[in-house]
């Protein structure tokens, strides 16, 4: 009902807004993403530098038309976002709206965005109900999801022989996700949970659930958590000698360059993580990273790579189909394989779920950093098939 109302009210506001998503000739994308919170570090003024750099090896026109990128900060709030996005639609003319680094904003602005007939790509959120139970055929899930980074990081440490898990997992629906996924590839792929603790969010001490990890016996303690939750993690288990005996292995379900960086590599190392980038991947990954680190003196991360390879692809798409009318570039997007210095051959699914290889890293030893950002070695490399929910697992209606 609450869909049929708001599409009601859609069709009644047709002849005073035009057709929405009809074509317009003019091109205009709107970055909607933590301008200045507490992920901004990971998005923020570097998108920025990854649209400005899209554009640039795009040619700063498609269709014969400039192309307009409008900012804006959502502050995590959904009705903040949703407000903002509304306006874009209704009042301003963007086309496409991308970044989302919040996971209920995300959805929140898929939900209208398809309400809206346009299109949205969600590049720094990760829950994967936005191309699972909540998926939108106007949205794209284009960096990971949960299950992508723990099933991944799951799936290679159980094939190397490490078996048992414990999880520390944060009390909150993320955490939760980021577990259960992991569990159930370790489980499948011939390993067993042997238990798991559950913390608050921002908890400063985490001694006790460490310590219950540390004495389980499992061979992995799955970090079920992310930013400070996963640092404080980090440097309490230094403390009780976890992970630096060769007993036990640290494995971060989520955690990006920055955050080793934060850490510092003798905290850090020899964690294993999952990414789709890293910016000293190979020649091509390089030769982004230093025109990005120009402007920004220190490397992208995945979310940043993924802002450029999302607009690229969008542009592509658009120029492809020789309109902006959204249905039609909606099919191009699909049609055409995703191909950038993040993404070879990659696909879209019927959900929205981008298609690509992830790749299993394990954090170097000081003594093994060339440099202050020489910071992961690749140990395991997963398909895109293997990375992602399988078809007949998912709870996208787009898929049955």
């Amino acid at each position: 009902m609450r869909k049929l109302a708001m599409a009601a009210l859609a069709a009644g506001a047709i002849g005073l807004a035009g057709p929405a998503g009809a074509a317009d000739g003019k091109i205009k994308i709107g970055v909607l993403h933590d301008a200045s919170g507490p992920y901004s570090q990971n998005q923020g003024p570097g998108d920025k530098v990854s649209v400005d750099l899209a554009l640039e090896d795009f040619g700063k026109q498609v269709l014969g038309q400039d192309i307009e990128v409008v900012y804006a900060d959502h502050q995590h709030k959904t009705d903040v976002a949703t407000v903002i996005a509304r306006e874009w639609y209704d009042k301003d003319g963007v086309d496409v709206v991308i970044g989302l680094g919040n996971s209920a904003v995300a959805l929140a602005v898929q939900q209208l965005t398809e309400d809206k007939t346009k299109i949205d790509i969600v590049v720094a959120a990760s829950a994967s109900s936005i191309t699972g139970e909540q998926c939108s055929p106007n949205g794209f899930q284009w960096v990971h999801d949960t299950y992508n980074i723990a099933a991944s990081t799951a799936r290679a440490l159980v094939n190397e022989g490490d078996k048992k898990w414990f999880f520390i997992t944060v009390d909150y629906a993320f955490g939760k996700a980021l577990k259960a996924d992991a569990a159930k590839v370790v489980e499948q792929t011939g390993g067993e949970v042997l238990g798991e603790v559950q913390h608050p969010f921002a908890t400063p001490d985490l001694s006790s659930f460490l310590l219950q990890a540390k004495d389980s016996g499992a061979d992995v303690i799955g970090l079920a958590n992310a930013g400070v939750d996963t640092v404080n993690s980090l440097k309490q288990a230094r403390e009780f000698g976890i992970g630096l005996d060769g007993q036990q292995r640290l494995a971060a379900l989520l955690f990006l360059i920055t955050d080793v960086h934060g850490a510092g590599l003798e905290i850090a190392q020899d964690l294993a993580v999952t990414l789709p980038f890293y910016w000293d991947m190979n020649d091509e990954s390089r030769a982004f990273s230093e025109r990005w680190m120009a402007e920004m003196k220190r490397p992208p991360t995945m979310y940043h790579a993924g802002m450029y390879s999302a607009v690229m692809h969008y542009l592509k798409a658009v120029d492809a189909a020789g309109t902006d009318e959204t249905e039609a570039v909606l099919a191009k997007m699909r049609e055409l394989p995703v191909n950038d210095m993040m993404t070879k051959n990659g696909s879209i699914r019927a959900d929205g779920h981008v298609m690509r290889d992830f790749y299993v890293f394990q954090v170097k030893k000081p003594e093994e950093s060339s440099g202050e950002w020489d910071v992961f070695k690749q140990i395991s490399k997963i398909s895109a098939e293997d990375a992602a929910v399988p078809e007949s697992e998912s709870a996208c209606d787009l898929l049955k």
